[in-house]
């Protein structure tokens, strides 16, 4: 089966296998897009700085579905060609931890360039967290301990994404407020436990496992801000784990 030649990133708020370690809706979910009966998929963990139990996490979790997992780490690199290893891929999935220092590492090493041309070939990029905010123009990131700060991202998808937006309660306020300020520019915000598909530019489909979780446009509107539910899909466990 051929693979998909739309570009597509898939960023989860939270949620995926680091938190439902005996199999996630979200995760079928993304390995879904590929248009792959076994696809090929690799874990980058950069942002937690390859934090090993969270790699060995990431092939325990992943060996039960129909796919070949396997990880890119920068402070152990499989091979002098990146790009040849990661254009190979057919779902790059990136793990959560400090944004910043994510940011930094790939740009020393060019993964920025080579994962735009990985979107951009049609290989689904998908993330959790600092996995996912990284794709924006913009996020709200605590890279700086017991802070909430501003973050100039990689600039694929327009706009800017908040995560963990029901389970910090720092948060909402934090990205209403830099939002009316102009700090960060209007975006998504997304509770742990939803995933947003992005098909080219656009905003295609919210989903969740969870009966709760939910995500919102937040938008500068005149001296406030506007805070407007999306429209979140739930996922049939059942049937994503099948």
């Amino acid at each position: 089966m051929e693979r998909s030649t739309k570009r597509q990133i898939v960023a989860f708020g939270g949620g995926g296998f680091s938190t439902e370690p005996h199999g996630s809706p979200l995760d079928l979910y993304v390995l879904a897009q590929s248009n792959k009966c076994t696809p090929n998929v690799c874990f980058i963990a950069t942002a937690s700085g390859d934090d090993r139990q969270y790699i060995a996490s990431f092939y325990h979790a992943f060996a039960r579905y129909e796919c070949k997992p396997s990880h890119l780490s920068i402070f152990d690199p499989p091979t002098r060609d990146l790009e040849s290893f990661l254009l190979t891929k057919d779902v790059i999935y990136v793990g959560a931890g400090n944004t910043r220092n994510l940011l930094t590492l790939w740009r020393e090493w060019d993964v920025d360039g080579i994962l735009r041309k990985a979107w951009e070939a049609g290989i689904v990029l998908a993330g959790i967290s600092a996995g996912a905010v990284c794709w924006f123009e913009q996020c709200l990131s605590d890279y700086i301990p017991g802070e909430l700060n501003p973050l100039n991202c990689l600039s694929f998808l327009p706009g800017s994404l908040c995560p963990h937006y029901d389970v910090q309660p720092g948060r909402r306020p934090a990205y209403r407020r830099l939002i009316g300020e102009g700090s960060l520019r209007d975006g998504v915000a997304v509770d742990d436990g939803v995933a947003l598909h992005y098909e080219g530019l656009d905003l295609t489909t919210a989903v969740t496992s969870s009966s709760f979780a939910r995500a919102f446009h937040v938008r500068k509107v005149g001296n406030g801000v506007s805070e407007n539910a999306l429209e979140v899909g739930h996922l049939d466990c059942d049937r994503q784990r099948a």
